[in-house]
């Protein structure tokens, strides 16, 4: 099977982030590890879910703090490997564009050019997919295998953390821990008693885990902002229930992630 690329959007324009989401999800040598349309969460997912490419907005006025900031904060962070940065911008200025290269972008695209598209974005990275996935491997040798297993567990139980923050499900609700404990073990083998093996690990009966489960998505489509689900939860909910099950909240994690590890 060929390696996908993966690649962080960070862009605070909802349509340009349907675009080019959608181009995506058609893809098979891509996939998109996240959408940010702040500094501060592109700098979660770049933390947590190590993307290859990072498509870049410098402009985030809907959302908060700009490109540039990212990549100065990006530098900092003690990453395997820095990836290859691709700017888009409705910015001329050569000062800035100077400024962008010397801070780790390394093509910017401007958005007011006549042929700018979402799939021109994305065709861009794919056109340089080899040479951004040799670049990685000849600075960081053997990138993949040089995490252990305890590593790499703790590094995608990070990102379910993530995952389930950005729908509204906070750590401080008890079903926090029972959701991501279920995402990770379906994650690594399927099974149909999460539940009752969660239930075991922290001393509960497995009704009272599947009770914490239910009530934290149920919160979470009660109260989160509705454009923050549609967002980060684009699996289909039945319209008579408007919210998805347990199974079904699990393994769209499960699968969304394992595809991406």
């Amino acid at each position: 099977m060929e390696r996908k690329l993966s690649i962080l959007l960070v862009e605070d324009n909802e349509e340009a982030c349907d675009a080019i989401k959608q181009y995506i999800d058609d893809l098979d040598d891509v996939s998109l590890v996240g959408i940010a349309n702040t500094s501060d969460k592109a700098l979660e997912y770049a933390k947590n879910c190590l993307p290859e490419a990072v498509i870049l907005d410098l402009e985030l006025h809907q959302g908060s703090g700009n490109g540039l900031l990212f990549l100065n904060e990006l530098r900092k962070l003690d990453l395997p490997f820095f990836p290859f940065i691709l700017i888009t911008t409705n910015n001329s200025s050569s000062v800035i564009y100077e400024y962008a290269h010397q801070s780790g972008a390394d093509f910017i695209m401007a958005k007011h050019q006549g042929d700018y598209s979402a799939e021109k974005v994305v065709d861009f990275l794919r056109l340089m997919k080899g040479t951004i996935l040799s670049k990685i491997s000849s600075k960081v040798p053997e990138y993949n295998t040089t995490e252990s297993p305890e590593q790499k567990s703790k590094r995608i139980a990070r990102r379910i953390n993530l995952e389930l923050d950005y729908v509204g499900i906070s750590p401080k609700h008890i079903g926090n821990k029972y959701l991501s404990d279920a995402i990770l073990l379906t994650i690594k083998e399927p099974t149909n008693k999460l539940c009752a093996i969660i239930g075991t690990k922290y001393g509960k009966t497995e009704s009272s885990v599947e009770r914490a489960m239910q009530n934290a998505i149920d919160k979470a489509w009660r109260t989160s902002n509705i454009e923050d689900l549609l967002k980060h939860y684009t699996a289909k909910i039945s319209s008579e229930k408007g919210k998805p099950t347990i199974t079904e909240f699990v393994h769209y994690y499960a699968n969304k992630i394992k595809n991406e590890y």
